[in-house]
């Protein structure tokens, strides 16, 4: 087959790899029908990941065929329509059985694309095919179904249910890229009072706008309007940079909250100096795509309005420029870059 591989710092070729196999009992073989690039990807291709070795086929979101299963799946055949998980489970350990399948245990997490072979690629092998799959049913499109293989359900978990975003509320949103912009439009299910979204880019907050954002706004802007009221309630830090992260401390109210969802390559200062008197709850985590079928269903019934989320849809085969044109969003006006099988 042909695959995406990294072979170490700013160095991916797409190359013929060997197909993959079933090597467990629980294992399945998925054929990719639509995959995507990842921010965290863009991380392992700048070398951040330690973990990704040389060889690796990176990617960890996909939709496909189930083609092939090991004797010990029992809800998966051959023909199977399903999502892949970007976060594996093995469904036994405790952790699991508390659906924190991102902090799994019995040999999954975040695997794919890290520390095995992922999905940007012809076909994968999905672990613990069970409980790492959800079935795409036959109304929802390719490139929906995949924004909920880890964009959809870590704007949820991970920044509006940590944020704890409540009806009421101010929610500040720092950086308007994919999660991001995700993350406003999940928001919007808790009727907030107002959904702030914060960028440097022009036509990403174009883009916030017309999301439904009820501001979107540059940082000084955004600090500006704060200081006239107690600040933010729910502040969700979706950029992924060390100034994001400090303009998120300026913009919450005491007592307020902040969740983190970017994934930083460098080093954040935490000036507890002048954030221990206000009461903060800072979250950080990683996905557990405990979420997906609740989110499938808002979607499937047009609660979820994402589609605006998917800016380029390419050939599998151009998946080389997938990485440039989404690496270079704000110029390029990417978001979601969706890869297809011809």
């Amino acid at each position: 087959m042909r695959a995406l591989v990294y072979h170490g710092p700013a160095h991916t070729s797409w190359d013929t790899v060997p197909d993959p196999v079933i090597e467990e009992a629980t294992d399945a073989v998925v054929r990719v029908q639509a995959t995507t690039v990842c921010g965290t990807d863009l991380h392992i291709r700048r070398g951040d990941f330690a973990e990704v070795k040389p060889g690796t086929v990176l990617g960890h979101e996909a939709v496909g065929e189930v083609v092939e299963t090991g004797g010990q799946v029992h809800r998966l055949r051959p023909g199977d329509q399903v999502i892949v998980s970007s976060v594996s489970a093995c469904g036994d350990c405790r952790e699991c059985r508390d659906a924190r399948y991102g902090q799994c245990r019995g040999g999954g997490g975040w695997i794919l694309g890290n520390l095995i072979n992922g999905t940007q690629a012809e076909l994968v092998r999905v672990p613990f095919a069970d409980h790492s799959t959800t079935r795409r049913p036959c109304d929802l499109p390719l490139d929906s179904a995949v924004l909920l293989a880890e964009l959809l359900p870590t704007a949820y978990e991970v920044g509006v249910r940590n944020g704890h975003v409540g009806p009421g509320d101010t929610v500040v949103v720092v950086g308007a890229g994919p999660v991001g912009l995700a993350s406003a439009v999940v928001a919007r299910l808790y009727s907030p009072r107002r959904i702030i979204v914060v960028d440097l880019s022009g036509a990403r907050l174009e883009t916030a706008a017309r999301l439904g954002a009820d501001v979107a706004e540059s940082p000084g802007e955004m600090l500006a309007d704060m200081a006239e009221g107690p600040g933010a309630d729910v502040v969700i830090e979706a950029s992924g940079d060390p100034d994001g992260f400090v303009l998120c401390t300026r913009a919450v109210r005491t007592g307020g909250h902040i969740a983190t969802i970017g994934t930083h390559g460098r080093p954040v200062t935490l000036h507890l100096e002048s954030l221990w008197r206000k009461n903060l709850t800072i979250s950080t985590g990683q996905v557990d795509t405990s979420s997906t079928s609740w989110l499938l269903e808002l979607m499937r019934f047009g609660r979820l309005p994402v589609s605006a989320l998917v800016t380029h849809t390419l050939a599998l085969d151009r998946m080389e420029d997938a990485y440039e044109v989404f690496a270079h969003g704000t110029g390029t006006g990417a978001l979601k870059v969706v890869l297809r099988r011809d």
